[in-house]
């Protein structure tokens, strides 16, 4: 490898949503995240819904006039 090229590779530490802290090295001292192992339905098993700007409420008044 050449010499003086390359990022600085350091301790990093990823900070998810739910205020998982995971250490890793990155060239980034800290990296924000929404969804983590401990929190993603996929590995928890759990559905968790999450809420952009308004869109599940507006979902349920769209079809709650459908009496489904």
């Amino acid at each position: 490898m050449k010499q003086g090229i390359h990022p600085d590779y350091n301790d990093s530490v990823i900070v998810c949503a739910c205020g998982n802290r995971i250490a890793t090295k990155s060239t980034s001292d800290e990296i924000h995240v929404e969804i983590c192992s401990v929190c993603h339905p996929f590995y928890t098993g759990k559905q968790r819904l999450i809420d952009t700007a308004g869109r599940v409420e507006r979902f349920k008044r769209k079809y709650a006039k459908s009496g489904n």
